[in-house]
């Protein structure tokens, strides 16, 4: 199967499946009145996506927006091939950031026009000027299950014989693939740092008769939930409002622990045209009162990286915010991606036979 031409086939679909949203339309060589903004972003609650970010930004700036969804890696792809799509700004996961970045598909960030830069940690910013990217949001992994069927405490429990054919992790080209990997080497007591991933692998080999499915998309997880075809799910905390909204009787749990985190960048491509407005938007991405909606239940559950923004504790619920984030690790992504390719063809080896 060549899995470069459907990776082109899905990315041209992506293009086509582009919409504009209804706002003020604007001449993309009039700055002053906007111009003309296309945005690639994720495929997950894409109603929140329009309400709560894209036509309150349109609207606040004059800036006809266009608006492309898909997964992380396909519209990454769809960029590195032709890098002409018209797409102006794109939000991408970490290690996808970070591959965009090394193939020179960005333009160079001049950090002193986004004026909200400043309330990112320091942390945040050293991320932003090593990738060239803006990092909007973080989330980190853990485990979603039914109560009434098993009992979780910790990552460890995912190995236990009692969960035989009831769980489903993220494949290793999702964003949580690399993650899961490394709780795997944790598991085994060597990090895949060390080891290249070898402890790691042996390790998944363990875990693979409690694995029902790799998945590739978290809303799957939501039907296998309901036919009762698993009972537990290693999945990104950015998925857990939609998968508890369809299956009320569920419980997210961050082992005490840790995690391991990934942000959300956004970066201006390369060929955009259109600067001025894609600052304007990587401005309003940081902004406070958007960080605050969008970290809401009913929007996109993004936890914010403005550190003037507080959470309460329900807000907080189900994000990498407080103490999560406190335990939550990073991942090596320049060490991840010089490795990945390797890693997907032992992890289809072992795991997608």
């Amino acid at each position: 199967m060549n899995f470069k031409k459907i990776g082109l086939l899905a990315a041209s679909f992506l293009l086509i499946g582009s919409v504009t949203l209804g706002v003020t339309a604007c001449s993309s060589n009039s700055s002053s009145n906007g111009g003309n903004l296309t945005v690639s972003t994720f495929g997950l609650s894409t109603k929140q996506m329009r309400s709560d970010v894209l036509n309150p930004f349109a609207k606040q700036s004059s800036v006809k927006v266009k608006i492309q969804f898909g997964d992380s890696a396909t519209r990454l792809t769809q960029i590195e091939h032709n890098p002409n799509t018209g797409v102006d700004v794109i939000e991408l996961a970490q290690n996808n950031a970070v591959t965009g970045d090394k193939k020179n598909l960005f333009k160079k960030l001049d950090f002193s026009k986004i004026s909200n830069f400043k309330y990112l940690s320091k942390s945040e910013q050293k991320l932003a000027k090593e990738t060239n990217t803006v990092p909007y949001t973080v989330n980190s992994l853990g485990i979603i299950y039914n109560p009434k069927k098993v009992t979780i405490n910790s990552w460890k429990d995912l190995w236990s014989t009692k969960l035989k054919n009831k769980i489903a992790i993220p494949d290793m080209t999702t964003t949580f693939g690399p993650a899961m990997l490394y709780v795997a080497g944790d598991f085994a007591g060597t990090s895949v740092t060390k080891d290249n991933g070898k402890a790691a692998f042996n390790a998944m080999k363990e875990l693979k008769p409690n694995v029902v499915k790799t998945y590739t998309q978290s809303s799957d997880l939501s039907n296998m939930f309901k036919s009762g075809e698993i009972e537990a799910a290693v999945v990104g905390d950015y998925a857990v409002g939609m998968l508890q909204a369809s299956n009320s009787n569920l419980k997210y749990m961050v082992p005490k622990s840790g995690t391991y985190a990934n942000y959300d960048n956004v970066a201006i491509l390369k060929n955009s045209k259109n600067s001025s407005a894609a600052y304007k938007y990587i401005n309003f991405r940081l902004s406070n009162k958007i960080q605050k909606k969008v970290a809401g239940l009913n929007s996109l559950n993004n936890a914010p990286v403005n550190t003037q923004v507080k959470l309460t504790p329900t807000e907080a619920a189900n994000k990498t915010y407080g103490s999560v984030a406190k335990r939550a690790k990073t991942i090596n992504f320049f060490f991840v991606n010089s490795h990945m390719s390797n890693w997907i063809s032992r992890w289809n080896k072992i795991m997608n036979k």
